[in-house]
């Protein structure tokens, strides 16, 4: 086995949900089953979960989200995939030839067991593995992590393994994000600004609650050691943290959850509720934050930008502004540098 080069023996390993291969229906519909085929994104049996997805959703929600994803797609390809490219490589500037930075995917290309096998060959003896989900979920962090650690421990000899499983409350990841953000502030006043965070099943939530404390309810609200990995809790300190960045006051916002699936209880407030109630309420402009997206994705550019700006005009809403996602900001490379550096 080939060994690196001595000041290059840490490699950081960035790992992103994944991406179809393409717009296209057969892509998009083998992405759907490896996602949702994820034994922590849908908890149910394996037989329910099967033939739910290959007798169901597969069959029937490809075609559709493949029309989805043909509106997200770029010249370059998937902007979650071009992103994390340029991610990756303004890390690596930014580290130096101390750290090899690699990006692998959970789901699809590039997989987390083709990323390990180029390190693995290369000799690395310490990997630090950074999930880019800034709130820890299990459906997220926690299944990138679990595959981190399959394919890291299949090797002959196993590296010293970091984890970084949550960077939420970073001081870095609230500037990024109130760095554009503030662009949108600057230029006008806003009736209303919404914090919208991808949803779990409330059972997920309470699955990961630790002697049952997590009650779905405004305990939520406060962060501490008793709800440190509670995801709707961490999304709640996110948002109590840019309100304090930005300058905001209190009822000039609101936190909600959004793309739920299938017909169970989902962490609420939803999002697609929250802005038909804002705009009966006679809310006329809305500034809308994504901040569990690191990168423009479907449920930023798509849901975000385009779903939820109809919804908000067909009940009589005008204005309507997307903040895009942190994509290539040198405060959040700043961040990820800091997060490496903590581990090291």
């Amino acid at each position: 086995m080939a060994l690196p080069n001595k000041k290059s023996k840490t490699a950081v390993f960035l790992i992103n949900l994944g991406t179809p291969d393409s717009p296209n229906t057969p892509d998009v519909r083998k992405y759907l089953r490896e996602f949702l085929m994820d034994r922590r994104v849908i908890d149910i049996p394996w037989f329910n979960r099967w033939m739910l997805i290959n007798m169901i959703i597969a069959p029937f929600r490809a075609p559709k989200s493949a029309h989805e994803y043909k509106k997200l797609w770029t010249d370059k390809g998937s902007p979650l995939m071009f992103h994390g490219v340029a991610i990756k490589e303004l890390l690596q500037n930014a580290l130096g030839e101390e750290y090899k930075v690699v990006l692998g995917m959970r789901y699809q290309n590039p997989s987390i067991e083709s990323v390990a096998k180029e390190l693995e060959a290369k000799g690395y003896n310490k990997v630090i593995v950074l999930p880019l989900f800034p709130q820890y979920a299990s459906a997220s962090t926690g299944s990138a992590v679990e595959e981190a650690l399959r394919v890291l421990g299949k090797w002959e000899i196993t590296p010293h393994i970091e984890v970084i499983s949550k960077f939420f409350d970073h001081p870095f990841f609230i500037k990024a994000f109130a760095e554009i953000g503030r662009k949108y502030l600057n230029e006008r006043s806003w009736d209303h600004i919404i914090f919208s965070y991808h949803g779990i099943p409330e059972r997920q939530i309470k699955k990961a609650s630790i002697g049952d404390q997590c009650k779905l309810g405004t305990c939520c609200q406060v962060y501490g050691s008793r709800n440190e990995y509670c995801y709707r809790a961490q999304c709640y300190e996110t948002t109590r943290l840019l309100v304090q960045e930005l300058g905001l006051t209190e009822g000039s916002y609101s936190v909600s959850f959004q793309s739920r699936l299938g017909k169970t209880p989902w962490i609420k407030p939803y999002t697609d509720h929250n802005i038909e109630e804002l705009a009966k309420a006679g809310k006329k402009s809305i500034l809308f934050f994504s901040p569990s997206f690191i990168a423009d994705c479907l449920e930023t550019t798509v849901e975000g930008g385009e779903e939820y700006k109809l919804l908000f005009e067909e009940h009589g809403g005008k204005d309507w502004q997307l903040v895009e996602s942190l994509n290539s900001n040198s405060t959040w490379v700043e961040c990820l540098k800091d997060l490496v550096i903590s581990k090291n």
